[in-house]
């Protein structure tokens, strides 16, 4: 945003830039309402971010500076008569913890660099010692290039017969041949390709048939992103990790399944698809009582509870249920299983929806807050705030994050998430493609509670090829890295171990705590009647939460009017003087013919409003506003990998965008 002073009156000003708030921001100003979105923060999407490695890196710095003492400033020369001063929380020092870095990988690139540079420094002063030395290395050169030269032919042999079928590789003789070799990746190169990395801050998953791909297709907000298919869903059982089936056809092709309990598991899933009077009877009891009643042996029961509904052991029958048809109801829309995961990580969902707002209007500022509320002692309604620059701004409605408020109206101590993040050298359970995408349930044992992990290949954009992203959560019993590292240990190496250990070692993980954005609670002095907060990232492995929060804001606001109507297609638009629509003959930009009904009409037939409001598009873009074309700009500066950016996601085949019962590919 340019230095000038913002316009001094908005409709709605809202502070956060997380999934939520985005959602709202995106709403408004589709339907006409003057929007300021601000964030103190560098980077959107607050806790729901993406970041490279490098970006990672620096933001592990900043977490762990002491922060600054609030500096509290005078204020009320800006208020008038009747009104008061609510003063917000500069900084968000609460809502993470507990961070622990731990890097794995081999340093010996940068101890061969400085080597190398401490014999250039020596050879510089003494010609003898440099001629000598030069020999040396000479010879030296040769004796690694023949040795590296008869190591590229022995790999490339093994390679070769690598090629065959992996059920002719294991050979008990030849140990060489049991697995594919795995590079070595040092620290060095993590760094060097950091921008290729696409780390998320929160682990979600979205269902197919979930309230946020629903409202993506409706809104048109598709369009900005590309998603694949999580390829399939595994289980951490005995020690061993096995895959779920759970469509039709995963269940009939498994293995680990007798016909007879294949016969059972299809019978059950049918019968859950509708509500039952021996279903009604179990309501207040446990799921797995339930399952137990259904003559369901071990292995169903523990598909069923833990990698289908997945629930506790006491969630109540209801409960389990609901889950399950959930699960259900997402299969097949888009692949063999519910979940669809967007390319370049969770981060770029929340810029998507900021697009559209900025796109209606909205006014978009990074590193910009607002130090206080301007409250009407006898309406209890907020009228302004104060910004960092200390300009007063009018504004109807105010929406913010947990994290502006003051810690004496937040509940404490606040309920947390433990996370970890791992950069891995292969899968945990390798196959024929390298491309999967994985999500993986373990159930609680010991005490431990369960946890959920997303295991991402680099089909994702969100590591280097050779490498896996493993993200893991669950609820917090101590700090992150104890409820979590236990797990690490049984399922990966950290350490230099025999050959025969097969398990993926990490290259690097991170340790951290995450507030709970469900356990948050506002308590104490009540807030003014037309300021609404949204909360951060909950447990929950779906996003069901942050969109049920931005309509629910929304109609307190706008009672009136439309949640996120569809936004109208470019191509669609009809100008003065034309006959036919630009776009009448082509399709929408990466997605196939197979349109519903519902968007083919409203595409045949936009609403006036919708043309008015594309009008007013193009003639913002004829005329930018000069403030926010540097705010464009700041954007784009503030994005930590410009391959992200659009023109590069269409130029990838193999991804496609969310479209009405269509299948994104799935490598």
């Amino acid at each position: 945003m340019a230095t000038e002073d913002l316009p001094s009156d908005f409709d709605i000003v809202i502070l956060g830039t997380g999934l939520a708030e985005s959602v709202v921001a995106a709403a408004c100003s589709r339907v006409g309402q003057r929007v300021l979105h601000l964030d103190r923060r560098s980077y959107y999407a607050a806790n729901w971010a993406s970041f490279t490695f490098n970006g990672l890196l620096t933001w592990i710095q900043e977490q762990n500076e002491e922060p600054k003492p609030e500096e509290v400033r005078d204020w009320s020369g800006l208020t008038e008569e009747g009104e008061e001063l609510i003063h917000l929380s500069q900084a968000d020092s609460a809502s993470i913890t507990n961070l622990q870095v731990f890097s794995y990988a081999s340093e010996e690139e940068e101890e061969e660099e400085a080597a190398n540079t401490t014999e250039e420094e020596k050879a510089a002063d003494e010609e003898v010692v440099k001629e000598s030395s030069e020999t040396e290395s000479a010879d030296s050169k040769e004796e690694e290039e023949e040795k590296e030269g008869a190591g590229e032919e022995e790999e490339q042999a093994n390679q070769a017969e690598g090629e065959e079928p992996e059920a002719d590789q294991p050979h008990p003789s030849s140990p060489g041949q049991s697995e594919p070799s795995r590079e070595k990746i040092s620290y060095a190169q993590l760094v060097k390709e950091g921008r290729r990395f696409n780390i998320d801050l929160v682990s979600k998953l979205m269902f197919s048939r979930g309230s946020l791909v629903d409202l993506l297709i409706k809104s048109n907000v598709s369009r900005y992103a590309e998603f694949k298919n999580v390829t399939r869903i595994l289980t951490y059982r005995h020690g061993n990790i096995e895959q779920v089936p759970c469509s039709r056809a995963d269940v009939f092709a498994s293995r680990q399944l007798s016909v007879v309990e294949k016969r059972k598991l299809m019978r059950f899933l049918t019968s859950c698809v509708e509500e039952t009077e021996e279903q009604t009877a179990y309501h207040g009891r446990p799921y797995l009582e339930f399952l137990r009643d259904q003559q369901l042996g071990d292995n169903l029961q523990h598909f069923l509870l833990h990698s289908i509904a997945m629930v506790a052991e006491d969630t109540p029958t209801e409960e389990g249920l609901a889950s399950t048809r959930h699960f259900l109801r997402s299969l097949g829309r888009y692949g063999n299983t519910p979940f669809l995961f967007p390319v370049y990580g969770l981060g770029e969902i929340p810029q998507c929806f900021c697009r559209m707002s900025a796109v209606f209007g909205g006014i978009y500022c990074l590193r910009h807050s607002v130090h206080c509320l301007i409250v009407d002692r006898d309406a209890n309604r907020c009228k302004a705030v104060i910004d960092s620059r200390g300009q007063r701004i009018s504004c109807s409605h105010v929406v913010m994050e947990t994290s502006y408020l003051d810690r004496s109206k937040v509940a404490t101590p606040p309920r947390f998430l433990s996370r970890a993040v791992l950069i891995t050298d292969s899968s945990v359970l390798p196959s024929e493609s390298n491309q999967q995408i994985s999500m993986v349930t373990v159930p609680p044992e010991g005490g431990s509670p369960a946890v959920k992990m997303v295991e991402l290949s680099s089909s994702s954009m969100t590591c280097i090829p050779g490498t896996y992203l493993v993200h893991l959560t669950c609820r917090s019993v101590g700090s992150a890295h104890q409820d979590l590292s236990p797990l690490v240990t049984r399922m990966f190496r950290t350490t230099e171990s025999q050959e025969e250990d097969r398990r993926p070692s990490v290259l690097w993980s991170l340790y951290f705590n995450m507030a709970d954005g469900m356990a948050s609670q506002v308590e104490g002095q009540p807030l003014p009647s037309n300021v609404h907060i949204c909360h951060g990232p909950d447990s929950a492995l779906g996003h069901e939460d942050a969109v049920q929060q931005a309509a629910s804001i929304f109609q307190r606001i706008l009672p009136e009017e439309e949640f996120c109507p569809p936004a109208p297609n470019p191509e669609d638009i009809v100008y003065d003087g034309d006959n036919s629509s630009t776009g009448e003959d082509r399709g929408d930009m990466g997605q196939d013919d197979g349109q519903n009904p519902e968007q083919n009409q409203n595409q045949e037939n936009p609403d006036p409003e919708q043309n008015q409001n594309q009008e007013n598009r193009n003639q913002n873009q004829e005329n930018p506003d000069p403030e926010q074309n540097q705010n464009q700009e700041n954007r784009n500066q503030n994005q930590e990998n410009p391959d992200q950016e659009q023109n590069q996601n269409q130029g990838n085949p193999e991804l496609q965008r969310v479209g009405p019962e269509e299948s994104p590919s799935s490598s």
